[in-house]
């Protein structure tokens, strides 16, 4: 046991000690003296995070609204992590008599009383060599001077916690939130908005009123130039850890109106049976392109520039894809911080889980969600196809075709494609298991010959995949394929096979033509059709995405109508103010067979 003085213990100030662990600031206690009689009877908590992989532990409590934070080994002996209470408070005391000299003289009596600093069980202290791994229990107590602190051994809590810094009405605001010893489901969340413009900064004692409460928030148009504050509290079961309060950094703003997608939203309401799916691809636009100096000069000078940053885009992308109720999301041109940041936070609040697969090559790449109450994972098979094509013995013939020609396998091993492999069970069935592909092919004009040997190669490894890992799997194929109907690709896909003279092949020109037919393994149709466009951007209107199912697995129930071509040219082309991306979004409802 170690004993301090208790007048000094009533004047401390801590100096707090960093470590590697958040501890959130709402755990910082106001004052209180050490003689009041209500600490007595309302122990504080003493917060300690001990894990086993890890070799140390952490130790949180306040005095006198100072923190106290303690990094130490778990298998030091408890008088070991006392003593360093103790020093810190003597630190902490002579800190402040050499900022006011004069009053700690006066203030400290000569025969001022010890106290203790031990850590109690059943009010029986803890022996000082116990490790520390074993000494700091849940529900122990921790006493310094007069003051007592229940320890809470690894409560909930938030690791994550954050506001998106742009925040519009009518669009959900998804705070994004990481926890550990906790789940989302059990933790408690309250918003709040601003009585007034500026209460915050005027200093209003009563500046917050009650907006809403669970995970999601939607401010309206009544909101705009609001502040929105979030009270969250991390929970596990019945247990609840140390709440956390976000002030939004700006105020609410307006948001553009309709947007093209709003009544596509009137098909979507609900969550599909059982018996369907609904399926989305959507290349998003990478905000890696959307905010080159060619895109705001030449490919989409008519979009008002602040209608391509990030997080503009990012809060129409979410409400579109919030308001589609979807069970399968295949997203391209996934920006690897915006999947992290801004989907994954947003969608899981909406009951879907996410895989990302990045091109080695680039920042973006391919995102794949499903609704974790309708589906499970099996496994995910993604493979880079230029890679595929040189190293699996499955693509030999074709490699040898193409190594026939070094200029176009010069040109397929510089890109850097990926195809996202993600096989999917239902929860209700367990019988019904779907191999999702999803994938972005070659996008140059002149590059269908490219294209026709990527698509190949993804065909054959899901052929693969669904033969000798998932037998009797169903397949829905989606992406952007940079292909119109009347590409080889389409037929390829469609009609079963192209020809080894297919004028595809000469699309790079005579110095890179091969000769190769090509048999599709599977059987498939294009679920929403061939479309006027996919694409709308001012140089260029066309089809380039779809969704591909296998009709002996999947039936197509409902095709969500695309916008038309009065809402996609408001604003010219797109993206634009109301539409996040120069694509569109195929939704499809398919029916279990």
């Amino acid at each position: 046991m170690f004993v301090y003085s208790a007048h000094m213990l009533n004047r401390l100030s801590f100096s707090t000690i960093l470590f590697s662990r958040y501890i959130p600031p709402s755990s910082v206690l106001t004052h209180r003296s050490l003689s009041s009689s209500r600490f007595s009877t309302n122990m504080e908590r003493c917060v300690v995070r001990c894990v086993p992989r890890e070799s140390k532990l952490t130790i949180s409590f306040s005095l006198n609204g100072s923190n106290k934070q303690m990094l130490r080994e778990q298998a030091e002996p408890l008088g070991k992590a006392l003593a360093r209470i103790a020093n810190s408070i003597v630190k902490g005391q002579n800190k402040a008599k050499k900022s006011k000299p004069n009053k700690e003289k006066s203030c400290a009596p000569a025969d001022a009383e010890k106290a203790e600093i031990a850590l109690r069980v059943n009010d029986a202290p803890v022996p000082e060599d116990t490790v520390n791994a074993d000494a700091w229990l849940d529900g122990a107590v921790l006493h310094v001077g007069d003051f007592k602190y229940k320890v809470e051994l690894n409560p909930p809590t938030f690791t994550v916690c954050e506001l998106p810094t742009s925040i519009m009405a009518g669009f959900p605001v998804c705070p994004k939130l990481e926890m550990e010893f906790g789940d989302l489901r059990d933790s408690e969340f309250r918003w709040f908005k601003e009585s007034s413009p500026n209460a915050l900064v005027s200093g209003d004692g009563d500046c917050w009123k009650e907006a809403g409460r669970g995970r999601v928030f939607t401010p309206s148009n009544l909101d705009i130039g609001l502040r929105v504050m979030l009270d969250c509290t991390p929970g596990n079961g019945s247990r609840l850890g140390e709440p956390k309060k976000l002030v939004s950094s700006g105020p609410v703003e307006a948001g553009p109106g309709t947007c093209t997608f709003d009544n596509r939203h009137m098909y979507t309401q609900k969550v599909t049976d059982g018996s369907s799916l609904r399926v989305v691809s959507y290349n998003i636009l990478a905000d890696i392109y959307a905010q080159t100096d060619l895109s705001k000069t030449v490919l989409y000078p008519y979009c008002a520039p602040y209608a391509l940053e990030m997080d503009y885009r990012q809060n129409l992308i979410k409400k579109e894809l919030s308001g589609y109720n979807a069970d399968i999301v295949c997203l391209q041109e996934v920006d690897k911080v915006a999947f992290a940041d801004s989907l994954s936070p947003a969608l899981d609040a909406f009951g879907l889980d996410g895989v990302f697969r990045i091109k080695e090559k680039q920042h973006e790449g391919l995102a794949t969600y499903f609704r974790r109450s309708k589906l499970k994972m099996l496994g995910r098979y993604d493979i880079m196809l230029s890679e595929a094509l040189a190293t699996d013995a499955l693509h030999r013939e074709l490699l040898e075709k193409v190594s026939g020609n070094p200029s176009l396998k010069e040109k397929i091993e510089s890109r850097s494609t990926m195809l996202q492999v993600t096989v999917l069970q239902s929860l209700c069935d367990p019988s019904r298991i779907i191999c999702v592909g999803n994938t972005h092919l070659y996008w140059h004009p002149k590059g269908g010959n490219v294209r026709l040997v990527q698509i190949a190669v993804a065909l054959r490894h899901m052929k693969q995949v669904v033969s000798e890992k998932h037998p009797g799997a169903g397949l829905i194929f989606s992406g952007d394929f940079n292909s119109t109907p009347s590409s080889g690709l389409f037929q390829l896909v469609c009609e079963g096979s192209v020809s080894e003279d297919h004028e595809d092949w000469g699309s790079g020109g005579p110095e890179e033509r091969i000769r190769a037919g090509l048999m599709n393994p599977f059987r498939l149709v294009s679920a929403c059709g061939a479309p006027a466009f996919t694409n709308y951007v001012g140089g260029f209107q066309g089809c380039l995405d779809y969704v591909f199912v296998e009709p002996h697995a999947l039936r197509v129930e409902q095709v969500i109508p695309l916008p038309g071509l009065q809402e996609v040219t408001t604003c010219v082309a797109l993206p634009s103010v109301s539409h996040p991306s120069d694509h569109i979004a195929l939704v499809c409802d398919l029916e279990w067979k």
